[in-house]
């Protein structure tokens, strides 16, 4: 694999993003990560996953200039929903281990997984309508049932992150520590979750996924086509190239 790293530590996984200098979830990363998940599904000794950032961020987001060269975009954020909905309803555990940043897709990543450590400082958000975007990888179905809706829709609207410490406290991470700890911290709550039995924690992780109603799949559907209308607007060309350009889109409703 280019971009992510697999390591075995006394039976946890540690999957580590590699893509510097944001961790940007490019389509090859995402396809990666399936990767990741088929080799890990087939090796009996794992029992838990850790995903983790190398460098300065989990990762800061979706790769926004590689939108642009996407021939289908409609189909590429459903092939990322896909990827994250098994990761969400994967056998084997998932925590996330987030530092520095946690942003667009790489929160939409970090949600899909079971369990969320943050550092105190780090930031965690989904700014996609800066771009005159919308979150696409499962942002919107899976935020609300984490902060409620009308945290989701500020988080969203306003397009400004929350620190690690305030994301504990709204429920969208499980615990904040020094970013120096944190994946030391992380690996040992996952050493101890690995000793729990495999059959069990398949079975307690079908049952959490159980309460998600047709609605939510239907939302997601709806998700993927939403964002494949709106990339299409001219707003979105505008926010996409003040990105790139680096300076303060100019949206007209178009």
């Amino acid at each position: 694999m280019e971009f992510l790293k697999l390591n075995n530590e006394d039976g946890v996984a540690i999957v580590t993003i590699v893509r510097p200098p944001a961790n940007a979830m490019s389509q090859q990363l995402v396809k990666e990560i399936a990767e990741a998940l088929d080799q890990i599904e087939k090796d009996h000794s794992t029992r838990v996953v850790v995903i983790h950032g190398e460098g300065r961020f989990f990762s800061a987001g979706a790769d926004i200039k590689e939108f642009l060269s996407v021939p289908n975009i409609t189909a590429h954020v459903s092939e990322a929903q896909s990827i994250f909905e098994r990761l969400e309803t994967f056998e084997k555990p998932v925590i996330a281990s987030i530092h520095g940043a946690a942003l667009g897709g790489g929160l939409e990543l970090a949600m899909s997984c079971h369990l969320r450590y943050v550092s105190k400082t780090a930031k965690l958000g989904l700014p996609e309508l800066s771009l005159g975007l919308i979150p696409g990888f499962g942002g919107t179905q899976r935020l609300p049932r984490y902060v409620g809706s009308a945290k989701a829709a500020e988080m969203m609207f306003t397009s400004d992150p929350i620190l690690g410490e305030e994301a504990v406290n709204w429920g969208l991470a499980n615990a904040a520590f020094e970013e120096e700890e944190l994946l030391g911290k992380t690996l040992d709550i996952a050493k101890k979750i690995a000793l729990k039995s495999p059959i069990s924690l398949k079975a307690t992780i079908d049952m959490l996924n159980f309460s998600k109603t047709d609605r939510f799949y239907t939302g997601i559907d709806e998700e993927a086509q939403a964002f494949g209308r709106v990339f299409a607007t001219e707003d979105a060309k505008e926010g996409i190239t003040a990105f790139v350009e680096k300076r303060q889109a100019v949206f007209k409703g178009k």
